[in-house]
């Protein structure tokens, strides 16, 4: 393997990890699971695609780092690139970590205090065991920094904005960034594309990319805007939260547990935040599961609708994400919802591109194109963390 970069995506209990070459020989991926626990383990596949799951009870995480690198000290990584969730106004592209970064990536967990607390557990267990290891972080707002000031402001009190960072961010870069470049690749118009890229599981979210750049997003300071995800509600009315204090007595840290965590097609459905079980169930004859479905294709249609305004040219939509790429009904249900817009899907395209397929499901007559591409956040995060060391 030429050149390899690892890959890290350190969640709070969880690390993804994925080793990466510049030929095509495959990667070496796995993740280290339940961190903390003593059901704590490691599902690891090599690059032949066998595959071992190692038990490592009460792992912390730098433990399960030092295990995986462990399984990859064959290969020798010439740098880490990490993934972290929130980088603010200031980054607007891959860096290299020095103590200035980590020191911010630290600082912005008031922003993202799920998430960039773990990621810098990631770049430090990192840097402890291999000092000389370069270490780029890729933020996940960074590709959404080019909006203009018309997308990404809220209509507050602009001290919010100039005192405290309020704003819109958005989320999920690295993926609509890949897949608008793929997609781009594949249309081959020989002019500036643009594109709606819908990024679709138990995350959620939706991008307007013309010309390689991020206008406007569906997700705001925090990844709760927008469309209604696996267990988080998306958008509300605002004044929600003073309601549900009022009139039910709920704590603001209730509250956002509600939102974030009992909301979606969790709390439309009350059975599951997994759409192929909802999918099954509304096939069964369950009416709260049938509604979740529609409610969640009615929605995603509505912002493709709002963020083609963002576009100076609307060359098609892309889908991706679990959902995106799985589920060829709820494609169709989006689709369904935009009669104004001259869409034309070839139905068998559309049932056979699924677990893992690429391809295009609109007919040559289509005014738009529609692509199922499937993301590949580690490889966008291996090119931008080669780009920033000079690999």
């Amino acid at each position: 393997m030429k050149n390899p970069i690892l890959v890290l995506n350190c969640g709070s209990s969880s690390i993804k990890y994925a080793l990466l070459g510049d030929d095509s020989e495959g990667r070496v991926q796995g993740l280290a699971e339940n961190l903390g626990l003593d059901t704590a383990r490691i599902k690891h596949q090599d690059i032949n695609g066998e595959k071992v799951e190692i038990s490592l009870a009460g792992a912390t995480h730098q433990w399960a780092l030092q295990k995986i690198l462990n399984l990859l000290s064959e290969y020798k990584p010439r740098a880490v690139g990490h993934r972290v969730v929130h980088g603010g106004r200031q980054f607007s592209e891959a860096v290299l970590v020095d103590d200035n970064v980590l020191t911010e990536v630290k600082r912005l967990k008031i922003l993202a205090p799920l998430h960039n607390p773990a990621n810098a557990l990631g770049i430090e267990a990192v840097k402890n065991m291999y000092p000389d290891l370069p270490n780029v972080v890729v933020f996940d707002t960074a590709f959404h920094q080019t909006m203009p000031e018309k997308a990404y402001r809220y209509a507050i009190p602009k001290e919010f904005y100039e005192e405290h960072r309020i704003r819109r961010y958005g989320f999920h870069g690295a993926s609509h960034n890949y897949v608008s470049n793929r997609a781009t690749n594949l249309a081959n118009t020989g002019s500036q594309d643009g594109w709606v890229t819908a990024h679709l599981g138990n995350g959620s979210s939706l991008t307007a990319v013309f010309d390689g750049k991020s206008l406007d997003t569906t997700m705001g300071l925090t990844p709760l805007e927008g469309v209604p995800m696996g267990t988080r509600s998306g958008d509300v009315d605002p004044s929600l939260h003073i309601h549900l204090h009022r009139t039910l007595g709920y704590s603001l840290d209730e509250i956002d547990t509600i939102l974030n965590k009992r909301s979606g097609l969790l709390g439309i459905s009350g059975i599951s935040s997994d759409m192929r079980t909802i999918d099954q169930a509304s096939s069964e004859g369950n009416a709260d599961a049938k509604l979740a479905i529609e409610i969640f294709c009615y929605k995603v249609a509505r912002y493709i609708a709002s963020l083609s305004c963002a576009l100076p040219t609307f060359t098609g939509i892309v889908f991706t994400g679990g959902i995106g790429e799985n589920s060829s009904s709820v494609r169709e249900k989006i689709l369904a919802n935009l009669p104004h817009f001259g869409i034309e899907i070839d139905d068998n395209e559309n049932q056979r591109l699924v677990r893992g397929a690429e391809g295009a499901i609109h007919t040559k007559s289509s005014r738009l194109q529609v692509w199922v591409i499937p993301t590949d956040e580690e490889f966008q995060i291996a090119k931008e963390t080669k780009q920033v060391l000079g690999l």
